[in-house]
């Protein structure tokens, strides 16, 4: 029976598709069905001619069928389907071990091993759906259309993807490096492909879209291993100038976690409005800045007053010239 409807159906798919031409002359007439043009009544009284079986080889004939024609071809696309899901897995596994043994960024290197798990998935698919008969140039074009209309709709996303990108594969900063990034400071938290999390020192999360981190300028104030210090002190002008330098040199020796190399030094910057403007320039770990800066400017005020050197306020001269004369009303009578 099914053997009858499936030679009907090619039949008339071989009429549909035939060119509509007379047959030659002479042409045999007692072509099989399942290769002889018919018409659609010749398939509607095949299938009305149809019955339902009715014994078990006629029922055993029908699974024989099915079995051969449907479920095996169904059980080698889901096997090739499952097969192709373990062969990504293992794709994407060994792809991140090799990146990250390249030392790339972490986040990088998952990144690209999930676009090789990917990729693999999609070729698995493509040949699936090739071999099962699909059109696979048609499906192509409209992929892409579906591509070009779903990135336009998502076209900010998309820009901060590829500022993201960038971003891992130049890597500016890193996890736990103290940053500014678009007028903000803080410790970097956390690197994704669309935004970056940093937490400022007063310990609140801030999320910053890559593509305004990417297009503006990026500091990190932890990426070398020294960092340096000026500390601004004006002393009066009446101090000796060689005192006033053996005085800063005392306070640098004072001050705790600096580095001799770069040796830190004292020089004179200018002159201000009521000071001679020094600066102490030391060197030490981006860790102890802080520590280092506090420590600096105490030292400092300690050496200058064990010296007898006068750190002036700031104040105006005013001369005067000529009689300056204060009247005064009487108070008026009562």
């Amino acid at each position: 029976m099914l053997t009858q409807v499936l030679a009907a159906l090619t039949a008339l798919q071989i009429a549909q598709d035939a060119p509509a031409t007379e047959p030659a002359p002479g042409a045999a007439d007692s072509a099989s069905l399942a290769t002889t043009p018919v018409k659609d009544d010749s398939l509607i009284s095949t299938l009305q001619s149809l019955k339902w079986p009715e014994t078990q080889e006629e029922w055993e004939s029908v699974l024989l069928l099915v079995s051969f024609r449907v479920l095996l071809p169904l059980l080698g696309v889901l096997l090739a389907f499952v097969l192709g899901l373990f062969a990504a897995k293992q794709i994407r596994r060994a792809a991140e071990r090799a990146l990250t043994k390249a030392r790339i960024e972490i986040t990088l290197a998952r990144f690209l091993s999930k676009v090789a798990s990917w990729t693999f998935i999609g070729l698995v698919i493509l040949t699936i759906l090739s071999t099962v008969g699909v059109n696979i140039t048609s499906l192509a074009a409209l992929l892409g259309a579906t591509g070009l209309a779903v990135g336009l709709a998502i076209q900010g996303a998309l820009t901060n993807l590829s500022a993201g990108v960038m971003l891992l594969i130049f890597r500016p900063y890193r996890l736990g490096d103290v940053v500014r990034l678009d007028g903000e400071l803080g410790t970097v938290a956390d690197i994704e492909l669309f935004t970056t999390r940093i937490d400022t020192l007063d310990n609140r999360r801030i999320i910053l879209p890559n593509s305004k981190i990417y297009g503006n300028k990026i500091e990190n104030l932890t990426r070398n291993p020294q960092r340096r210090i000026e500390v601004p002190v004006g002393v009066s002008y009446q101090a000796d100038f060689e005192a006033t330098r053996r005085a800063l040199d005392a306070a640098i020796g004072r001050i705790p976690s600096i580095l001799q190399n770069p040796a830190p030094v004292a020089v004179a910057t200018g002159f201000g409005d009521s000071a001679v403007m020094w600066e102490v320039r030391i060197w030490c770990a981006p860790a102890d800045v802080v520590a280092v800066r506090s420590a600096a400017v105490g030292a400092i005020k300690h050496a200058l007053a064990d010296h007898g050197i006068e750190i002036p306020f700031p104040q105006r001269d005013l001369h005067l010239n000529g009689a300056v004369t204060v009247s005064m009303a009487a108070p008026s009578p009562a």
